[in-house]
């Protein structure tokens, strides 16, 4: 089985190279658009290659054993092994076995790895100040960066020198604050990035009345304001413990509503949530089962010989239907949350496809001729 493992290794982390680069650069926006910097950036991108790696998992899994049995029917290895007394029932039990190292790395990424990584990802942003916010400040344009807060500068003298800046911060329900000067400094000081402004004025609106005072000097502190970025967790980054426990509030417990805390953030366990969960546990514990079943796909490989008459044929069909089975469990995910027996069919049925397919393929190998 080395073969196959380095086959899968190499077109595993080739493929997940490829994706991963190809996400870099659409995660680019955190920095042209979010005003983070390349440190975030390239911190949140390598923390999102588990989830790539896991997502291609699956298939390279299957096209690694599909060539490699391939390859040895056609070099001939294959009948080395049947001369020698091996059985083809033994050599395909032996590859079942082999996919539980597979499915328990499968288990490991999507139950552990992936989801800690993404959520210190997250983190990641969440507790980021904007560290390339000078950049993002452009003349004649409105900056919306960071949230509850624009800014419109007129003239942009330096990267960190003003003139005619306008602000308008976002206080609350009908309450707004909007700030005049004609000119004003971005400083880094004490740690906080401060925009210090000069001869302006001050307009502070509500509901019930409107002030307006001069200034000769002030200071803007911009690290109160948080950035666009999401920051609040979402599914795919909670610890599948919390999304077990939920499920059990909910389904056992009875609990149609409760909220939970998870780190500093208050979750609400209710039916539309839990809808959610079925379908991320079906993603983190179900969708690894399927590996089993296309490992038994392609031992039906072993049912024909090459000279077999429409052996390519034959090998196309085996190929086509792995590839299927792998979309329609990616495509089961959507599904398994709609409701309990929605949710109980789709868990069940890896285990019973893959049942019926092993006997099928028993059957083949032992009691009918091999052709």
């Amino acid at each position: 089985m080395s073969d196959n493992t380095n086959f899968f290794l190499l077109s595993a982390l080739s493929l997940s190279l490829i994706v991963w680069i190809i996400q870099a650069v659409n995660f680019l926006d955190f920095i042209s658009e979010d005003g983070h910097s390349f440190d975030i950036y390239f911190y949140f991108t390598v923390l999102n290659f588990p989830k790539i790696f896991k997502n291609i998992l699956p298939i390279i899994f299957f096209i690694s054993l599909f060539y490699t049995i391939s390859k040895y029917e056609e070099n001939n290895e294959l009948k080395i092994f049947w001369i020698n007394g091996i059985k083809k029932i033994k050599f395909s039990n032996v590859l079942i076995k082999y996919t539980l190292l597979f499915f328990l790395f499968q288990l490991f990424l999507t139950t552990l790895l992936s989801p800690a990584l993404q959520s210190q990802a997250r983190l990641q942003l969440k507790d980021s100040n904007i560290d390339f916010f000078p950049s993002l400040m452009q003349q004649r344009k409105f900056i919306d960066t960071v949230d509850k807060l624009t800014i419109f500068i007129e003239n942009k003298k330096s990267s960190e020198e003003f003139e005619n800046i306008f602000l308008k911060d976002d206080l609350g329900t009908n309450k707004s604050q909007i700030i005049f000067a004609e000119k004003g400094f971005l400083k880094e000081i004490d740690g906080a990035r401060k925009l210090i402004l000069f001869d302006g004025k001050f307009l502070n609106t509500d509901e019930k009345k409107t002030t307006v005072f001069n200034f000769s000097k002030t200071e803007f502190d911009l690290s109160n304001y948080l950035t666009k970025s999401i920051t609040h967790p979402k599914v795919q980054e909670l610890n599948t413990y919390f999304l077990l426990k939920c499920n059990y509030s909910f389904y056992i417990d009875k609990v149609k509503e409760r909220y939970y805390k998870y780190q500093n953030a208050n979750i609400l366990c209710n039916k539309n949530f839990v809808a959610e969960i079925n379908q991320e546990l079906f993603d983190r514990l179900i969708k690894p089962i399927y590996l089993f079943l296309i490992t038994i796909i392609a031992c039906f490989l072993l049912t024909k010989y090459k000279e077999a008459h429409k052996y390519k044929t034959y090998k196309s069909a085996i190929f086509a239907l792995g590839i299927i089975i792998i979309i329609f469990s990616e495509m089961s995910a959507n599904y398994a949350g709609k409701n309990l027996t929605n949710t109980a069919t789709f868990y069940i049925l890896p285990l019973a496809l893959g049942l019926i397919a092993y006997l099928i393929l028993r059957n083949k190998l032992i009691f009918r001729k091999i052709i």
